[in-house]
């Protein structure tokens, strides 16, 4: 796994971590960002410069705030070093507005920059996928349309839709549960019913349970009935179920499991279930609420 570190300004933070990180993470790659690394204690150049130095590669994020930024160029120059010929595609710069290059990453030969000041037209298309592949990486499917599907989701389920999600095979879908399991305000729990125990429906009440953060103990007789009083206690909450194709393969999966799940998801807005269900397979980039 390429380890990828991030210097930018955080005048640009939202983007950096909205847009670019959850791209390279969702693509295969290890970002390696100041967000969350830090210990109390320790000094802050000394931990940037621990962290930067696990670095493959060094994405640059270059904007009138970075130029400004003392510990941008620190981060800059130590990149630069580490490829000082530019030889070996260690640096990649990225351009998020008009402001002029910085003179370290001038040469005789001018250095080629990803130029992301709009991210999302087509012509951002070719450059996202080079970007990502200097870092020997690929999303299976183009950048911007990849994050707009994300954002699809995001928006209905913040509305407390649910979503059924059908991608092709090849395309990293994984990554988007990621980045929605860890944005705080979802509150997204996760189950993959490729996890062993999850074939009985015993088996994928109790794990439905446990993704949204209860441990119950749920008897074999009358588990249903169990699992939507649980539910009903716990106020309103949202699950990603992953690998939800394995479903026709699951002879326990029957009607009155969907209708108990079913009846949990639509009961009211203040108790209840939105399910985010990630199917492999089907036609791609489709987000159907």
């Amino acid at each position: 796994m390429t380890k990828v570190f991030v210097s930018y300004s955080h005048v640009d933070g939202d983007w950096v971590r909205d847009r670019l990180v959850p791209s390279l993470k969702a693509s295969g790659a290890e970002v390696l960002i100041d967000s969350g690394r830090f210990q109390p204690g320790g000094g802050v150049h000394r931990q940037m410069d621990a962290t930067q130095d696990l670095a493959d590669k060094h994405v640059l994020v270059l904007s009138a705030a970075y130029a400004a930024s003392p510990p941008c160029a620190r981060e800059m120059t130590r990149a630069v070093a580490t490829d000082p010929g530019f030889n070996h595609h260690k640096v990649l710069p990225i351009r998020r507005d008009a402001t002029p290059v910085p003179d370290a990453l001038k040469g005789a030969d001018p250095m080629f920059f990803s130029d992301l000041r709009s991210d999302s037209d087509r012509a951002a298309e070719a450059i996202w996928d080079k970007l990502l592949g200097q870092c020997g990486q690929t999303l299976g499917a183009p950048v911007p349309h990849y994050l707009s599907m994300r954002d699809e989701v995001v928006r209905l389920l913040a509305a407390n839709r649910s979503v059924n999600l059908v991608v092709e095979h090849g395309i990293r879908w994984h990554g988007m549960i990621d980045d929605l399991v860890g944005r705080a305000g979802l509150g997204l729990g996760r189950l993959d019913l490729y996890k062993g125990g999850t074939e009985t429906r015993h088996g994928f009440v109790a794990g439905v349970l446990e993704a949204l953060g209860t441990i119950a103990t749920i008897p074999k007789q009358g588990h249903l009935a169990r699992f939507s009083q649980i539910l009903g206690t716990l106020g309103q909450r949202r699950l990603a179920l992953e690998s939800f194709d394995v479903v026709t393969q699951r002879r326990e999966y029957d009607a009155d499991l969907f209708a108990a799940l079913l009846y949990e998801v639509t009961i009211s807005q203040d108790a209840g279930v939105a399910a985010a269900i990630a199917c492999a397979g089907g036609q791609s980039g489709a987000a159907r609420a």
